[in-house]
Formats: C-alpha cells, structure tokens, sequence
C-alpha cells in the first residue's frame, strides 16, 4: 500500500444544533451513548423499525436486498428528543405536535440483528455489544415463533437485562386480534426472567405509538456506568476496504474497523494491537498472526472524532493494508494497546451450563450431554468459531478450536450445537 497521510486531527464538532433548551438539560455529544439490540423472528419488522427511527434502511449487502432478510449486523444512530410542552417523544428535532423545538435527551446506537434461524451466530455476535435490546414480534402472526424463542434466550444467555418487547404490525389486525395476541406474549413471557418487561403496540410501516416506544426506552433502557480508566478495548463486529476499485496507490485509504468500544478510550494517532489478527499459512499449517496499526480516524455519531469512549457504535481508519481487513475478515478480534490484550487461546477449557431444551427448532428436543469428538459453535465477545470437543466433562468441558479467540478467564461463551442442518443454541460456558 503506497504512503497515506495521517489525517489532521478534526476540528471540534458541536454536540447538538442551536436550537434554545432549558438550561438543565444537558447538551448531547456526537458519540451515541448506548448500543441497543433490534432482534426477532425474520420479517417482523426490525429494519423497518430502524428506518423509522434513524432514517437509515441498514439492508444495504447485496444478498440483503434481494432476499428482503438482514445477513450482516445493520448499524445506525438515532437521537431521542422530548416536548416539554406536549410531554411527546419523538426522533425529530421539532415536536410533531405543536413544532416547537424538541430537547435532545440520549443519542443511541441501533444493531439490527438477523431474525432468520442459519444466521444466529451473527445474532449471538452483535448481543455481545449491546447494553438493552428491542425484541420485535409480530401482531399477525402466533407468538412465539421459533426464533422468537431463541432469540430471547440468547439475550438471556448473554446476561441481557434491559429488555422491551415490541409488538409491532398492529395496523395489519383488528383490536380483538391484536389483544390476543399480546396474551400470547404475556403467556410466553410468564416463564421467562423477562416476564415484567414492558410490551409496546407499534406499527413501524404507520409510524403508529413510536413515541411511547421512545418514552419506555428513555425510562426503562439506562445508560450503563462506563470504565473510562481502564486498559482500552474495543470489540470489532465489521472490518472493511472502503477505497474504490481503480484508486491510485498514494490516495488509499487504510483499513477500516467497526464496532463498540467496551472500556477505556482511543484516541488519534495511537499505536493500537488487534488480535487474534490475520491468518496466513507457513508450512501447510494455518496460523493467526496479531496486527500493529496506527489509528488515523475515528468516527462516531456519523462525524470524525478526535477520541472515542466506550457507548456506541463507532468506526477507526487505520495503516492496514485494506486487502487485509476486507469481507469483514477481523470481525471477531479485539483491539487493545500493544502488550495488554487478553490472552490468545487455540485451546479452551470452559465450565458449562446447558440448558434442558433446544430452542429454536420446531419440536424442542431435550438438550443431551456434550460428547467427545462434536462439533459446537461458539461465540465470546464479537467473535464465533468453531470448537471440537476432546474432554467433554461438564465442569472441566475442553474444546480444540478451529479460530483462535481472544479472552480472559471468567468471559462468558455461549454454546451451540447442530440440530437436523441448523446450529441451535443450548447453553453457555464460562472461560477457565
């Protein structure tokens, strides 16, 4: 890759617009300050939910838009703002209402998630970095569906404890309809530690109710207390080339990171490590390789930021050779300052909590024990691999893994195993 520029530290963004606002409401930042899950069964209506309340349509991967499902996380920012006149929550900056101008309370990142079952893992990656979640259910359609039951497991499983179920398409039933339908989800809820968590009517496609859904998240989803002071480390869920085919060597742009920021902050022209890193193969075995970069931008909120802290969804530019961060090839890996990431393990040894049934498929099966040889999917912090049970004792499980991953001692690892040609969720381990 031919020489790049570091790019010029940008100049101060303002954090809202000029709008006047009580003096004791704080003024928002560029950086959103919350990741929040959109998850469900395939064609509920979680990107259209998105598109109402960002403006952004995240389907944007080819497969995507031919096939009408999400393959890839979807990633788009929204701000919350209130009328203190109407008391009326809305995403714009003037209230529907009356128009006068809207207060900013909270500006958060929406991860719309793949509602359909083969792409669970990707599911399973974006609940690693999320701090709430929206599950969506649809009003005309019996609850719960399949995946609805897995997906609400898996938020379970990943220790997610804000949760709001959104009921969406209420505009295509009767009022009857839609009352049986929400006793449905009462009922499925019932059995859950989510049997109190809120149920919001909506209609995405009518823009019906969003302001209450807005309200419950403002009241119910709280930003978490973030660890600014501890050792950086960010998880990445894409990696890409964004240069365009035919651009001169001296105008490439390095290798682009995205994802969330767990701890600490990063800031312009840091040296940073990403690991488990690239795989390249010497002497016919494969072997991954940590990288050494320099950060030469960073975006959050859609603007280039000098530092990032942890909240939200965010992007860094870096010196990569693009080739080797494209096709969301470092999707998994942490990033951290050189010498002071988690520990690489080709090999792990996880204490395991099964669950007693298989969710997910049509007839629930009873979860057996681990056996010798199998195979399992398993995912920590961003990243999924595969592991190959050798020592399948329950508290002491031993996996050889396919893809290294990168953790500490403690991380938690959600297990899934192949059920008929699906791999369904059965349980999670805690890293020894």
């Amino acid at each position: 890759m031919g020489k790049k520029k570091i790019l010029e530290e940008p100049k101060k963004q303002p954090t809202t617009d000029n709008t006047p606002f009580p003096a004791h409401y704080k003024k928002i930042s560029i950086q959103p300050e919350l990741n929040l899950a959109l998850v469900g069964h395939v064609d509920h209506g979680k990107t259209t939910l998105t598109e109402r309340l960002s403006g952004k349509w995240t389907d944007t991967h080819s497969e995507e838009m031919k096939k009408g499902i999400t393959i890839r996380l979807g990633y788009a920012d929204f701000t919350i703002y209130k009328c203190d006149k109407c008391n009326f929550y809305t995403t714009k900056e003037k209230c529907l209402k009356c128009n006068s101008p809207a207060v900013p309370l909270r500006k958060i990142s929406l991860v719309d998630a793949p509602g359909h079952e083969s792409l669970m893992a990707t599911m399973l990656s974006g609940a690693a970095i999320v701090d709430g979640a929206l599950l969506l259910v649809a009003a005309n359609e019996k609850c719960p569906q399949p995946q609805t039951k897995e997906h609400l497991m898996a938020l379970q499983i990943s220790g997610i404890k804000n949760v709001i179920l959104v009921q969406n398409k209420i505009d295509l039933v009767s009022k009857e309809e839609a009352l049986e339908n929400y006793k449905e989800i009462r009922a499925f809820l019932s059995n859950t530690e989510y049997k109190d968590i809120p149920v919001i009517p909506i209609s995405a496609r009518a823009n019906s109710n969003i302001d209450m859904l807005l309200k419950t998240i403002q009241e119910k989803i709280p930003t978490p207390n973030r660890h600014v002071d501890k050792e950086p480390l960010m998880l990445v869920a894409r990696s890409f080339d964004v240069n365009k085919p035919g651009t001169k060597p001296q105008n490439l742009i390095g290798g682009v990171l995205g994802g969330t920021v767990k701890q600490g902050k990063f800031s312009l022209r840091q040296e940073i490590e990403i690991a488990p890193g690239y795989m390249v193969e010497e002497k016919n075995k494969k072997i991954w390789k940590t990288l050494k970069t320099t950060i030469t931008q960073i975006f959050s909120g859609g603007s280039p930021v000098p530092e990032i802290l942890p909240g939200g969804s965010m992007a860094i530019s870096t010196t990569l050779d693009p080739n080797i961060v494209k096709s969301d090839s470092l999707t998994g890996s942490l990033v951290g300052l050189p010498g002071k990431l988690p520990p690489i393990h080709n090999q792990i040894t996880i204490d395991t909590y099964l669950l007693e049934r298989v969710v997910g498929a049509k007839e629930e099966t009873e979860v057996k024990p681990l056996a010798r040889a199998e195979v399992l999917m398993l995912n920590v912090n961003s990243a999924a691999t595969v592991g190959v049970v050798v020592d399948p004792s329950k508290k002491n499980t031993t996996c050889v893994l396919k893809k290294p991953i990168c953790a500490n001692p403690g991380d938690r690892i959600t297990i899934s195993r192949r059920v008929g040609d699906r791999f369904r969720l059965i349980g999670y381990g805690i890293l020894k």
